[in-house]
């Protein structure tokens, strides 16, 4: 029997294949994406029931039978490269992870390749170098024939850098070629994925990005994008919600790391903030507006370190080794030692180096007659002397304990004229919107961004109920 499909439920399946509505990771995102999927065509059933009038079984026909196929023509040549691969030729592929404390040998064992001579000219051969390095987690594939004779190794060292405004895989290539091996550095383009994720705060933001199959470099973004609208270390609440639209790396099918945030909404104590990427030009001048074209890019950044609690406060305290009672002209930051600091606002650096209580402290001078006091450092960062230009976000040091301190932290001290003020309720001057001449520029582009995330919050609050439905079980 031949069914006609409704053309209104053809497109309604089509739109659901859209990358504005894609199947989410998590469980209960797919729940939700089935139960929308089988919605749509319990309706239209449902609809073509009401105009039909159903026979009795005497006056049912007989079933039509219709066989339908697609006769596609392959290629002589192509045909014969498939029988050839698939043929007795075709080598064995096999794949391993480095492990913390391997070694060349290790990796060779594990991949059942028992020549020595293989083994001698890798960590005999400088081509080979970054063989030497074997970093957990990165890939080794070998090919073999089927007798076992070794045909090539690739080593993925480098799975995901950018390079001419590309994202590619570097790795090492060794060859067998007549009774001996080369050695060759092969640069690959890896594939760009867009995903969407979404999570309620329960307990921390990494906490929550975790639930939501979200990798841990887009949250460390989602508190950069944000950082100037929303405290993400005393600010949070129970009940926050965030959605996102990222970028992913891939190389072979393979995950080779993550892209760039192209889309934010984060609702912090009920207010709604958002955030879209847009680039006027198409170069690396782009940057993160709200989706009425505020620039996000404040600037001053609240914290100088991604993720810490304060340990003290700004205002009257007891000096913990003096034990007297004095002002504390800054915020302390608890942080295990080597935790990076970043630069809160682009300055140039007015002093470093050794300074009384401080330790080894920078500051950095801004306009507006604004400097501010990185202290209690444990080390700086490399090449950085007095007059050295530094853009926001750039890692000036490192959490330590010099200087009069009784434990890890960054002492971080915000001065206007010379005087200190609280740099978590201090007003920290705005950057001006989106020139006018790009705004129409800027609507067009960020259209399917924010069209993404609207689609996001409708599914939230339904995944969200689901999601704690099967927890409960």
């Amino acid at each position: 029997m031949i069914v006609k499909v409704p053309l209104a439920l053809k497109r309604a399946l089509l739109a659901m294949r859209s990358p504005l509505i894609q199947a989410p990771n998590s469980v209960g995102g797919r729940l939700v994406y089935a139960f929308a999927v089988c919605s749509i065509v319990l309706l239209f059933v449902g609809v073509g029931a009401f105009g039909m009038v159903v026979p009795s079984a005497t006056d049912l026909p007989p079933p039509e039978q219709v066989v339908l196929q697609d006769v596609v023509a392959i290629p002589d040549e192509a045909l014969a490269r498939t029988e050839a691969t698939a043929g007795a030729d075709a080598p064995f592929i096999t794949e391993t992870h480095i492990q913390p404390g391997d070694t060349v040998a290790s990796v060779l064992k594990r991949l059942k390749l028992t020549d020595t001579r293989l083994l001698t000219a890798i960590t005999s051969n400088t081509q080979a170098r970054s063989i030497y390095k074997l970093r957990p987690g990165r890939t080794v594939l070998v090919a073999t024939t089927q007798d076992g004779d070794f045909l090539w190794l690739r080593y993925i060292h480098t799975p995901g850098t950018e390079a001419n405004g590309r994202v590619i895989a570097k790795m090492l290539e060794v060859k067998a070629v007549d009774g001996s091996f080369t050695f060759n550095e092969i640069e690959e383009q890896t594939e760009t994925h867009i995903e969407v994720g979404m999570g309620t705060i329960t307990r921390s933001l990494f906490a929550a990005t975790d639930v939501a199959n979200i990798p841990d470099g887009i949250t460390s973004q989602m508190a950069d994008i944000l950082g100037s609208k929303i405290d993400f270390l005393r600010g949070l609440r129970k009940g926050d919600q965030f959605r996102v639209v990222y970028e992913t790396r891939a190389h072979e099918g393979r995950s080779v790391g993550t892209g760039r945030v192209l889309a934010l909404q984060f609702v912090n104590q009920g207010k709604s903030y958002s955030a879209v990427w847009f680039n006027s030009d198409d170069n690396k001048s782009g940057g993160y507006y709200s989706l009425e074209g505020e620039t996000l890019r404040g600037v001053f950044l609240r914290n100088a370190l991604k993720f810490s609690r304060i340990s003290s406060t700004f205002g009257t305290r007891r000096d913990p080794i003096l034990g007297s009672w004095s002002g504390h002209a800054g915020v302390d930051y608890a942080a295990p030692t080597g935790t990076p600091i970043q630069a809160t606002a682009d300055g140039i650096i007015d002093y470093i180096g050794w300074q009384n209580g401080y330790g080894n402290v920078i500051i950095l001078r801004h306009p507006g007659n604004i400097t501010v006091v990185y202290g209690h450092q444990s080390a700086f960062a490399p090449d950085l002397v007095k007059g050295s230009r530094i853009a926001q976000g750039q890692t000036i040091g490192y959490v330590g304990s010099t200087g009069w301190s009784t434990g890890a932290h960054l002492h971080y001290e915000f001065r206007i004229n010379d005087k200190p003020v609280d740099p978590l309720t201090v007003a920290l001057p705005e950057s001006p919107p989106i020139e006018a001449e790009h705004l129409p520029t800027f609507v067009k582009a960020v259209a399917p961004l924010k069209q993404q995330l609207e689609v996001l919050a409708k599914f939230q609050p339904a995944a969200a109920e689901e999601s704690a439905s099967i927890a409960q079980q």
